[in-house]
């Protein structure tokens, strides 16, 4: 069912509560000898159905005393192929309940897979899942037969499918009631009550009460009144609430503690929703979020062409004159590029600067590079100009986008390495390749996304505005409180591109309707042909992993 359809208000649910009898609790090798089912909606009983099942087989003598059922009794009875059209019809698109719905809904499962039916899929409400949760502590066990007892419901379970259906039934009613102390108002929030009111703070779960069932971002704020927490989500409603459920991290728990109140800001998607975290998570800090919160310095491998035997360095800014790849994700990166450049291209790696007058120093030695071979060492005299300017153009080549001799240098000194059983050699050398293409691909979409100016698209159906790389969010209303004026511009620009090249690359739908300056999307990748295997347990070190190089990176 769609996100909508679990959104329905419950009194315009239809349910369809289900009891089975059967000869075991397998439904790999047991069979249903009995059917019983009652649809409701909006509290009102709307239909029944009921027939015995000739199992084809003798019925255990356990199950005869449970139920009261006989071999003489079934006899007569259609065999379970007769009676699954029907009963499928009836089930229609109902919502599936049962008291212990794993039980009831795997022999469903199974019926109709015996037969050829297709997969059926239902929501399934679990009675016995929220009777735990919402009367955790007033009755002894949760046993259909003991919560009819206690709560006074009048049809009282027998083991026969009929009368244990209806004792559900009236169960369900009941659970519902009282489910919507609990902020419980549509079929989403009924089906995750059951884990949502067992978490210790779940009596907060009415914070989330006025949340809408549609994209957004939401923030997490204390009771001090600082935003702890930023997030997007398609459903904001069932999002927030799934805190209340499974999600186990560490931090979860001391922000739901420290939890004042919900705010939400509604967007049109998905797509603007994403960038809007982005916004606030660099703009207001909060503790309790990792991703897009620390800042990183603008890092930047730079090749000083101005200088005649021009080498890689590691830079934090452009002023000065030279050829530039970045920005990168620190310095760590930038030295992994630069490690990959120079094992593709033999530049000079010494540090000397060599301007117009310079003179060799005739008792100099050579670099450590030069003296393992790897590169020239113009300092004493150890370079041929040309082949070094062949180096740079490579290297400037490479800079920009053009991997390919990279890949196929790096490609066969890994195989090199690999069929020498050279293995960490050679994923050290995939590693370097794999950072160079990384940042060479990102630089190339910020590239792209800058270079098409003021451009208006489509995706998925909904309209977006972007200017020099921002996304037009004027039509959102945010809280004057909340200052977004310092965000990431840089991490907001790769993720508007990263989101642009996807859809551009896959089944997604991507219109570009206007665009002032040049459209360059969607960026190429590099073909990367995964190596031969070396043979021997270690093979895959070596392999290129396409995931690096893919539209969605």
């Amino acid at each position: 069912m769609s996100l909508e359809d679990l959104g329905t208000p419950l009194a315009e649910v239809t349910f369809c509560i289900v009891d089975f009898e059967t000869t075991g609790t397998s439904s790999t090798d047991d069979v249903i000898c009995e059917i019983g089912a009652v649809k409701v909606r909006g509290g009102e009983t709307i239909g029944t159905f009921q027939t015995l099942v000739n199992p084809g087989r003798a019925l255990p003598p356990k199950i005869t005393v449970i139920t009261g059922l006989t071999d003489a009794v079934l006899a007569p009875a259609p065999r379970i192929e007769q009676v699954l059209a029907s009963f499928r019809e009836f089930l229609g698109d109902a919502v599936f309940v049962a008291h212990n719905a794993s039980f009831d809904i795997g022999f469903a499962r199974a019926a109709f897979a015996r037969v050829g039916y297709e997969e059926y899929r239902p929501v399934v409400v679990d009675t016995l899942t929220l009777a735990r949760r919402l009367f955790r502590d007033e009755v002894r066990n949760f046993k259909l037969a003991t919560l009819a007892e206690r709560f006074g419901i009048e049809t009282r379970p027998s083991h026969r499918a009929l009368e244990d259906a209806l004792a559900t039934r009236d169960l369900l009613h009941l659970l519902i009631e009282r489910a919507s102390g609990w902020g419980v108002i549509g079929l989403d929030d009924l089906v995750g009550i059951g884990k949502l009111t067992g978490h210790p703070q779940a009596k907060k779960l009415v914070l989330t009460d006025d949340l809408p069932r549609g994209p957004g971002v939401y923030l997490m704020v204390d009771t001090n009144g600082e935003v702890t927490y930023v997030g997007k989500a398609t459903h904001l409603r069932q999002r927030v609430r799934s805190y209340f459920g499974g999600d186990e991290r560490r931090s979860v728990e001391p922000m739901l503690r420290d939890l004042g109140r919900v705010e939400h800001i509604e967007t049109s998607d998905s797509f603007a929703a994403e960038v809007l975290e982005r916004r606030l998570i660099s703009s207001l800090m909060p503790r309790h979020n990792r991703v897009g919160r620390n800042r990183k310095r603008g890092t930047y491998v730079r090749l000083d062409t101005n200088e005649l035997w021009p080498r890689l360095s590691v830079v934090m800014q452009t002023r000065s004159q030279g050829a530039y790849l970045g920005p990168l994700q620190g310095r760590h990166e930038a030295e992994r590029v630069i490690e990959a450049l120079h094992s593709a291209f033999p530049i000079r790696r010494c540090t000397n600067k060599i301007g117009p007058r310079f003179v060799i120093d005739p008792e100099a030695s050579p670099c450590s590079p030069a003296q393992l071979g790897v590169a020239p060492c113009p300092c004493v005299g150890l370079a041929d100009p040309e082949a070094h300017a062949a180096a740079v153009e490579g290297v400037l080549r490479a800079m920009n986008g053009d991997g390919a001799t990279v890949v196929a240098v790096l490609g066969d000194r890994m195989a090199t390495l690999a069929a020498q059983q050279r293995f960490e050699e050679a994923a050290a050398v995939r590693d370097r390749l794999t950072t160079l293409l990384d940042a060479t691909r990102r630089v190339a979409l910020m590239n792209a996304l800058l270079s098409a100016g003021v451009f208006t698209f489509r995706l998925a159906g909904t309209t977006h505005r972007v200017d020099s790389g921002r996304l037009d969010l004027s039509h959102i209303t945010i809280p004057p409180t909340l200052d977004l004026s310092d965000a990431d511009e840089s991490a907001e620009q790769l993720l508007i591109a990263r989101a642009i090249q996807r859809a551009c690359t896959t089944a997604r739908t991507f219109e570009l309707l206007e665009c002032s300056g040049v459209w360059q999307f969607p960026i190429a990748d590099l073909a990367i042909d995964r190596l031969p295997s070396s043979g021997g347990g270690h093979s895959d070190v070596i392999d290129i992993d396409d995931s690096h190089f893919s539209a969605v990176d």
